[in-house]
């Protein structure tokens, strides 16, 4: 492998699980161009059939969604034995301590704050797969 960080990103199977459009976009934009194959989401129902059909190597996962939030579906991930190990990356617009502190009790790996830079993403994705 190449010292090149974001060639290790190249064909990846990457979820992003989000309500909004805009952040579902961007993420798929900056990762298509780093090679990674992203998937998209747009709420915990669709993304637990989407991390099935898919099995992606990299979730992320919005916190405040309707229907099922990103908690609810972080837990569900971890809970299931086939997908237990994929790393679960909570997004949010807030950045608190209790926020992070959910997100690790469900299992969630790390956390980002919106909006994040094409840096904070690819290396979010790098922490995990390193």
């Amino acid at each position: 492998m190449s010292s090149n960080p974001s060639r290790s990103l190249n064909g990846l199977k990457i979820l992003v699980v989000d309500d909004s459009k805009t952040i579902r976009r961007t993420a798929e934009t900056l990762l298509t161009k780093e090679g990674c194959q992203v998937f998209t989401a747009i709420d915990g129902f669709d993304a637990l059939s989407k991390i099935a059909d898919h099995q992606p190597d990299v979730i992320f996962v919005d916190i405040m969604m309707p229907r099922l939030d990103g908690y609810e579906t972080c837990s569900l991930i971890k809970h299931n034995s086939i997908f237990k190990e994929t790393p679960v990356i909570m997004l949010s617009s807030k950045d608190g301590l209790f926020d992070r502190a959910r997100g690790r009790i469900v299992g969630s790996e790390q956390y980002l704050t919106k909006p994040f830079t094409k840096d904070e993403l690819l290396g979010a994705i790098s922490n995990q797969i390193n």
